[in-house]
């Protein structure tokens, strides 16, 4: 499956670097993918990993889904 969520709140590399690591360690996820530039962060996963657990992830950074 592959969702692309709007992410409020990144602004810099260490945004992607976090983002892209902390959700790309979640079973099931095989891409992970954001864009500043548009607030997107792109995720392809498998059923081993929920929508709501890369969300909850996502949030637990300190960033808002929009």
């Amino acid at each position: 499956m592959k969702e692309i969520l709007k992410v409020e709140g990144m602004s810099c590399n260490h945004c992607v670097n976090s983002i892209e690591t902390n959700v790309g360690e979640l079973a099931g996820v095989s891409s992970v993918k954001v864009d500043l530039n548009s607030n997107e962060v792109s995720v392809e996963f498998d059923n081993e990993a929920t929508l709501a657990q890369i969300k909850e992830t996502i949030e637990d950074q300190g960033y808002d889904l929009v």
